[in-house]
């Protein structure tokens, strides 16, 4: 019955075994999903158990989550994080769509205006609303809900980024591991990696070169004349801090094909991601994110400044989410992403920011010239230009 469920698998190029497969069905047999509690077997609980019988690496989870919603048509999300607001408000029953002019008119909220506005229309609100400009709602101009059109909100409950104007996002979302695997795709790619070798690999004159000992002792008459090269070690150390998620989107496999390059390139390699700007605890794995933190603080302790450090991340957010305590999408931090950016390039002299934006778009990003103005201008682009000027920069 499950057979064609394991073949679209297959066909996501999940490396699912038979034997992995029957252990799934093997499963099923003895009841595992029987909830009487429940009123049976759930597709929730379906998809739990196989993807814990047939997944073994994590960073894979995000492959079956897409064809395992392939296969079973009409699942568009296992779970829903919204909080404290009830669902019915947020239902999307229009989306609106504004003229340019229309939106122009449409007055912008400062950030301790929309803080508190948020926090009295919690208090107030006792109904759905849509297609308003003040209670949250849906479809309207209020600078809180969904599938409506605000300069400077917060969205709440919409299951994706629209018009990327929102300075905070009320619902935990669900990002993905950059897959270390993804194969080159272009020939220039593979060429940026040969770049990262070459930066990578240094050494001292200690190792024999054969070939031209031979030649060089023949042309000596057979007195022997050692020549040495160069032994290539692979001793750089790199911190690579990766932004993940929201507008990163629309990036995710150009840096995956840098990842890879990256995973290739340093012997001496570790990576942490972060969302928009780092803060005071960034993350190894997207899907334990929320339970399986890594204070800042311990990873400027733990590694020395012989690392060098390299930013990805488009650098595309709200100015608040750089300068502003509490200015992060998802939580309350402390302290601005600015302070945080400053001690990690304090404690790593040679470090650098790779930006996968189109480079003709910086100019129109304020937050672009603030993380510029923070890496001393050393942003490059995620291009076969940019990786050469990045290494070298490193490598001074």
């Amino acid at each position: 019955m499950l057979i064609n469920f394991f073949l679209s698998l297959r066909d996501a190029k999940l490396k699912v075994s038979v034997r992995e497969y029957l252990t799934l069905l093997d499963a099923l047999r003895a009841g595992v999903l029987d909830d009487e509690d429940a009123g049976g077997p759930t597709l929730d609980a379906f998809y739990v158990l196989a993807r814990t019988t047939l997944v073994k690496d994590e960073a894979l989870f995000d492959r079956f989550d897409q064809a395992f919603a392939t296969y079973f048509k009409g699942v568009e999300t296992l779970t829903d994080f919204a909080q404290d607001i009830p669902l019915e408000w947020l239902r999307k029953v229009l989306e609106l769509e504004l003229s340019p002019e229309e939106k122009a008119a449409i007055e912008k909220m400062g950030w301790d205006e929309l803080m508190d506005t948020l926090k009295q229309r919690f208090e107030e609100q006792k109904e759905r609303h849509q297609g308003g400009s003040k209670w949250i709602g849906t479809g309207g101009t209020s600078p809180f809900g969904a599938y409506g059109v605000n300069p400077q909100g917060i969205r709440i409950g919409q299951d994706r980024s629209r018009q990327r104007s929102a300075v905070k996002v009320w619902d935990q979302r669900r990002f993905k591991d950059y897959d270390a695997d993804a194969e080159l795709g272009t020939r220039q790619i593979q060429v940026a990696l040969r770049k990262l070798r070459r930066f990578a690999r240094q050494g001292s004159a200690d190792e024999l070169d054969l070939d031209d000992t031979i030649r060089a002792t023949a042309a000596n008459a057979g007195h022997l004349d050692l020549k040495m090269i160069p032994e290539r070690h692979n001793h750089i150390k790199v911190l690579l801090l990766m932004d993940v998620g929201g507008t990163m989107d629309d990036h995710v496999q150009r840096v995956e094909e840098m990842f890879s390059a990256a995973k290739s390139a340093f012997k001496h390699l570790e990576f942490y991601y972060f969302h928009n700007c780092v803060y005071d605890f960034m993350w190894k794995h997207n899907q334990r994110r929320h339970s399986e933190k890594f204070p800042t603080h311990d990873i400027l302790r733990k590694y020395n400044k012989d690392y060098k450090l390299i930013f990805v991340g488009d650098a595309t957010m709200s100015p608040y989410e750089i300068l502003q305590p509490g200015g992060s999408v998802e939580y309350h931090n402390e302290e601005p992403g600015a302070a945080w950016l400053q001690r990690l390039t304090q404690s790593f002299p040679k470090f650098v920011w790779i930006n996968p934006e189109p480079q003709a778009l910086w100019g129109y990003r304020q937050s672009i010239a603030l993380i510029q103005q923070m890496m001393n201008q050393r942003m490059y682009p995620l291009t076969l230009p940019g990786l050469d000027a990045a290494m070298r920069a490193l490598s001074r």
